[in-house]
């Protein structure tokens, strides 16, 4: 059989992915699988900088706009989502005779991206009642008795976890509450074994000129309508998929608390912010090899001769 290769290109937010991958799925006729939590649900296109129209009729992307903004999806559903897609595409490209099949994913979210390449700890799905049951503790409570109980039901977890990241913290409790075990027994962290070959590769910029890149991003967002949209989706605020920057900050906005400039400054600080946090996951895998994205003929010698 011949070797399978999937191209996995990734980076901070702003970085410039979007223009290289069309090009390199333009040159290799193969479609994009985008590995964007936040672009897979719907009505976040501008927010989430997701594909256009015209690009998504240039380039055939799966995993874009795909759910509704209820919908419960995480980084465990996604890893089998896209084996089995690749699985199929994989077998369309060899029966078509294809001696190197090859396929592109490419996004920012560093567990999915995690996921597809080396497994996610087989973690149960949360059932609504134990969900909305916490979810209400803490709209009640806040997140100080929620640690404490986590902190009595897997202190090992509790040690482990950024306290103040309330979406981890909340979810070690439901994992804790729903099994009766503790969240670290499901964490192994074991490496699983691929059916294709993974070339890694990660994008970056010089710091200054990814920051202004990212303001600039931020800038077009607001002249795009992201005010509009935010106001759209303002019932749907406290679902998972608006939880991420630019949204958080205009909600803010229509509550009082900014003014629109305030707002817009917050959304650009806080996007540098996730785009170094991105960085530092990033930086940690041996197995990535880094490129400026505009030096494309580089990038493209080193997927042909991986």
């Amino acid at each position: 059989m011949a070797e399978r290769v999937l191209i996995v290109i990734t980076g901070p937010t702003a970085v410039g992915k979007t223009d290289l991958c069309l090009e390199i799925a333009e040159r290799y006729n193969i479609p994009i699988i985008n590995a964007d939590s936040r672009q897979i649900y719907r009505n976040l296109k501008i927010g989430t900088a997701a594909p256009t129209e015209e690009q998504q009729k240039r380039i055939k992307h799966y995993f874009v706009g795909t759910l509704g903004l209820n919908d419960y999806y995480n980084a465990s559903m996604y890893e089998q989502d896209v084996l089995d897609l690749t699985n199929r595409l994989f077998l369309a490209q060899e029966k078509k005779g294809i001696e190197r099949p090859v396929l592109l994913l490419t996004g920012g979210s560093m567990m999915y991206i995690d996921a597809v390449c080396n497994g996610i700890d087989d973690i149960p799905t949360i059932r609504n009642d134990v969900r909305d049951m916490i979810k209400e503790k803490f709209e009640r409570e806040g997140l100080s008795p929620i640690l404490e109980e986590l902190k009595s039901l897997d202190p090992e977890y509790y040690d482990f976890v950024d306290k103040n990241n309330t979406r981890r913290v909340i979810h070690g409790l439901e994992i804790c509450i729903q099994t009766g075990k503790t969240y670290t027994s499901f964490r192994k962290n074991e490496k699983r074994q691929r059916p294709f070959k993974v070339i890694k590769i990660g994008l970056n910029r010089e710091r200054e000129e990814l920051y202004r890149r990212i303001n600039n991003r931020v800038d077009s967002m607001i002249a795009e309508g992201l005010e509009h949209e935010a106001r759209q989706l303002t019932e749907y605020r406290d679902t998972n998929a608006l939880n991420t920057v630019g949204y958080k900050e205009m909600f803010a906005y229509f509550d009082g608390t900014y003014s629109l400039n305030e707002a817009i400054e917050r959304i650009k600080g806080n996007t540098r912010r996730y785009a170094r946090k991105q960085l530092t996951w990033y930086k940690r895998d041996q197995n990535m090899h880094w490129f400026n994205p505009d030096n494309k003929d580089d990038i493209l010698n080193y997927i042909s001769l991986s």
